[in-house]
């Protein structure tokens, strides 16, 4: 979000030289074309946060004196309690900070900046800010998973006609067809657990790239901001967005696991198989006839704009030469636009699953639509010996002379195709209870099916890892509360 250090502070901050070479980038016409202060408001309190835990560390090391630390923790404390839009004019946050601390401080205020550079501190700054947003959004994630598996286990036995290139397929139910989300949804969750162990390491201490000749201990940095590591290599550290890039992408394949379940429900709304709530629905303007599912239209259409932001992202990032670029300013703000757009939009289309009511008449009806147990009947003859394509052929033929295929039409396909009729295989009732939907699904009790036990297997197991997802973002949670406990009980000591 900010551009590379002009100048580089000694141990003794900012002097004369540094004045003029401030005033010397400090107008023209492209002033405003290089800031990015507005845009840095989102990361105000983490770039407070990492000039905190800076200076404790100077102070620690003895680069800085702790009469100096404190005055420039105190004017940290003033800045905070003002707030972004107090802050001065400045290229950026980073600047704007340091200017505001200097105002209030002196020149010795510019020692906050000793042994490092805007671009370790925007990139850890970034991460800082990142990594709580990634938890916002495994939060919202493990909320819908709850919201599916609540619903998946009230309805489990309720039939539900199943599609294949939207053609009645096989019968299911709607506990397995949400089972099925709840499980995509699980895995968006590893994603997005795996970008955030990625994102939360520390480039803070690697200034420019080339690092500092000061003796600082970044490792001290990094456990006062709740960094669980240090990048070691510190080109790689100022200059590296794929943290930023992985997190994008893992937002924008949960959004498209969301568009998939808003399509579904705009389709089955559509064909009366469920009424979604009035909190998630609108009415048009002139029709009040109407009832429009608005919400999940505009879920599908976050993961256009989760998309478009990997796209932004990636076409940024290509080709960039080392270290560090001021294209980065401009590639930070397509992951903020995901992961805001794709955790709002991830509670918006849980609720409305939640919330809504399904037509358990009518889908048992349907369930067995367009000879939907074609495969049961095939699959049944296969058990009984007659080879599998063999089987696949009667059915298939039965389902050609009749638009609701019964017994007779299979003894008769069978007839056409078999040496030997039909009762040489297997009898009427089976045939029969294959021919019916509850029956059909009843059958299908392999791992991951939709029988009732296969669906109470899938939920234990489920409800399982959903705890230990819950265990995860609240053991993350608290080891970023107590990092800033730590770091706000250091501070006290020298203000």
């Amino acid at each position: 979000m900010t551009g590379e250090e002009p100048t580089e502070d000694g141990a003794n901050g900012a002097d004369s030289s540094d004045v003029v070479r401030r005033d010397r980038f400090s107008g023209g016409p492209a002033r405003g074309f290089l800031s990015s202060l507005a845009a840095d408001e989102r990361i105000f309190a983490a770039d407070l946060a990492v000039d905190r835990a800076h200076v404790v560390m100077l102070a620690e090391q003895g680069i800085l004196d702790d009469e100096d630390a404190g005055a420039i923790l105190d004017a940290l404390d003033e800045i905070e309690a003002a707030g972004h839009g107090a802050l001065p004019d400045g290229e950026d946050v980073h600047a704007a900070i340091e200017t505001a601390v200097i105002e209030r401080v002196g020149p010795d205020g510019g020692r906050m900046h000793t042994a490092r550079s805007r671009n370790d501190e925007v990139a850890t700054c970034i991460r800082y800010r990142l990594r709580g947003d990634l938890l916002e959004a495994v939060e919202a994630v493990v909320g819908a998973r709850e919201q599916l598996l609540d619903v998946a286990d009230e309805h489990a036995e309720t039939l539900m006609p199943g599609f294949t290139h939207l053609q009645y397929a096989q019968p299911t139910t709607v506990g397995h067809y949400c089972l099925s989300y709840e499980r995509a949804l699980a895995r968006d969750t590893e994603r997005l657990l795996g970008a955030y162990e990625r994102t939360n390491r520390s480039p803070l201490g690697g200034a420019a790239f080339a690092g500092t000749p000061f003796d600082i201990d970044r490792e001290r940095t990094a456990e006062l901001l709740g960094f669980d590591s240090v990048l070691e290599n510190s080109m790689d550290g100022a200059s590296a967005r794929d943290f930023l890039l992985e997190a994008t992408t893992a937002l924008a394949n949960l959004a498209t696991t969301l568009s998939g379940l808003s399509e579904d429900l705009v389709v089955f709304a559509n064909d009366g198989y469920v009424d979604l709530s009035d909190d998630y629905s609108s009415t048009s303007s002139i029709m009040p006839q109407k009832k429009n599912p608005d919400t999940l239209e505009l879920v599908r259409a976050r993961a256009g704009d989760a998309h478009g932001a990997v796209s932004g992202l990636l076409t940024t990032l290509k080709g960039l030469p080392r270290a560090y670029n001021r294209d980065l300013q401009r590639a930070t703000g397509h992951g903020w636009e995901a992961v805001d757009a794709v955790t709002e939009a991830t509670e918006v289309a849980a609720g409305a699953v939640a919330t809504a009511a399904w037509n358990e008449d009518l889908l048992e009806a349907e369930a067995g639509a367009g000879f939907s147990t074609a495969t049961g009947v095939a699959d049944l003859l296969a058990m009984a010996g007659v080879p599998f394509r063999t089987a696949h052929e009667v059915v298939a033929m039965a389902a050609e002379e009749s638009t609701d295929p019964d017994y007779e039409a299979v003894e008769a396909a069978a007839g056409e195709v078999l040496d030997d009729p039909l009762s040489s295989y297997v009898d009427r009732e089976a045939v029969e209870d294959a021919l019916d939907p509850a029956a059909s699904v009843a059958s299908r009790d392999s791992a991951g099916g939709p029988a009732p036990d296969a669906v109470a297997d899938q939920l234990a197991t489920a409800r399982e890892d959903v705890a230990a997802d819950r265990e995860t973002l609240a053991d993350e949670r608290d080891e970023l509360a107590d990092a800033d406990e730590q770091l706000r009980a250091e501070v006290a000591g020298y203000v």
